[in-house]
């Protein structure tokens, strides 16, 4: 969800602080920069991050969608207190609305606006991965690493999966609304792909804000991919770290690019999939996220069509979009896979029991969801590798049609978790 990424990352203004146990400055502005890691030998949950308030009250009118992104049409209503308005007819308005279980509705609501509904079915990973679980493929005995934001790290949805929770260049004291999401979507006991994989996390901001912008530096993700390879090192041969998620990627251009690359490349010799937004540069893989009505069913292949971000660039050039992609790139994409993204309840940053319904995701939500299948890999077949993952997915990847405008176009590849699974046993 990268732009609710960059919100996050430009209210913030940063110290750097050494990568050494219970580090911490404090700057000109009282704003403190903190890295706590747990002894090299004993890894532990180094802190626990107090839940976001969003500080939002009673309104008397809708809020306006976020102006300050071109053509983006989601609705924030979290934690609002909706229940004076008379919402019957604003079913175009909340056609796009994201909200949480602090949002308090009011009883007028447009007949075909469910939240309740919504949020329930978008608790599902979708594409059949449920059935998996039933059949015991949980990813469980198989570690998953995640670099992100602060984590409310007692959320119900995964405090049972954590193993680690350290800080590495990591800002506030509150939980942030990135983390509970990515983490949910990877091994979230209900909204997981991998619901049984231990998780191992590390907190950690990728800059500074300084004259009026985010300045990007990277090197702190490379120190956090080492961080956990030296933790990967320490633990049994059957309980090892085999795919780091990291919701963000790096370019050229900014500080840090070559040094996250090597700590990519000791991660791939260690036996680690890291899966970024980068992937098609580290490893070559292109993969993009899928929209769905969020009333519709997220098992059904058929629900889905190309993410909210991106389709209206995809029908206007079809297929030749993903070629255009890839020359920007500079790598030549014949197959991309597809992965959930849109129409998504996460675990909320406001509360251990509390969810969101995001109307709109991003990259940053269908990364985690590519992790928890790499998790269930690596436990159906522990002999698995990155490239036999990925070619096994396009060639097991579904093809569906959807209509724009009385033109037919086809997606592909929808990846086919049952089938995935099947191929790599």
């Amino acid at each position: 969800m990268k732009r609710v990424f960059l919100v996050a990352l430009l209210l913030m203004s940063l110290t750097v602080t050494a990568c050494s146990p219970k580090a911490k400055t404090t700057d000109v502005n009282g704003e403190t920069k903190q890295t706590d890691v747990s002894p090299s030998t004993q890894v532990k949950i180094t802190k626990h991050p107090e839940p976001a308030t969003f500080n939002r009250e009673s309104v008397r009118t809708l809020p306006p969608p976020n102006p300050a992104y071109e053509g983006d049409k989601t609705l924030d209503l979290r934690s609002y207190d909706l229940s004076s308005l008379d919402l019957k007819d604003k079913a175009k308005d909340l056609e796009y609305a994201e909200f949480d279980s602090k949002t308090i509705w009011p009883k007028s609501l447009p007949d075909k606006f469910d939240p309740k509904k919504q949020m329930d079915i978008g608790k599902s990973p979708g594409l059949n991965v449920k059935k998996l679980h039933k059949k015991g493929i949980t990813g469980k005995g198989v570690g998953l690493a995640i670099i992100d934001q602060p984590l409310l790290v007692d959320h119900i949805e995964y405090k049972d999966n954590l193993k680690m929770y350290e800080e590495i260049h990591s800002f506030g004291d509150q939980a942030q609304m990135h983390g509970p999401a990515v983490a949910s979507i990877a091994v979230g006991k209900n909204v997981g792909v991998a619901p049984d994989a231990d998780l191992y996390y590390i907190a950690e901001t990728h800059g500074e804000y300084k004259n009026n912008d985010f300045e990007y530096d990277f090197t702190w993700v490379a120190k956090s991919i080492d961080r956990i390879l030296e933790v990967n090192n320490t633990l049994p041969k059957d309980k090892k770290i085999r795919v780091i998620s990291i919701s963000v990627g790096w370019d050229k251009s900014q500080k840090g690019y070559e040094e996250v690359n090597a700590a990519v490349d000791r991660a791939k010799k260690a036996g680690v999939f890291v899966v970024s937004s980068s992937l098609i540069n580290t490893d070559g893989y292109m993969f993009n996220g899928l929209g769905r009505n969020p009333l519709s069913d997220p098992e059904a292949t058929s629900s889905y069509e190309p993410g909210l971000f991106w389709k209206d660039r995809y029908y206007e050039y079809g297929n030749e979009f993903y070629t255009m992609m890839g020359e920007k790139a500079g790598v030549k994409i014949d197959e991309v896979l597809l992965i959930p993204m849109d129409s998504r309840t996460t675990a909320s940053p406001t509360d251990p029991k509390d969810y969101v319904f995001y109307r709109e995701g991003g990259w940053s939500w269908s990364i985690p969801y590519v992790a928890g299948l790499y998790a269930l890999a690596c436990e159906v077949n522990p002999e698995v590798t990155p490239e036999i993952f990925w070619s096994t997915a396009l060639k097991t990847g579904d093809t569906i049609k959807v209509q724009n405008n009385g033109k037919e176009y086809e997606l592909k590849k929808v990846v086919n978790p049952v089938k995935l699974m099947e191929a790599l046993k």
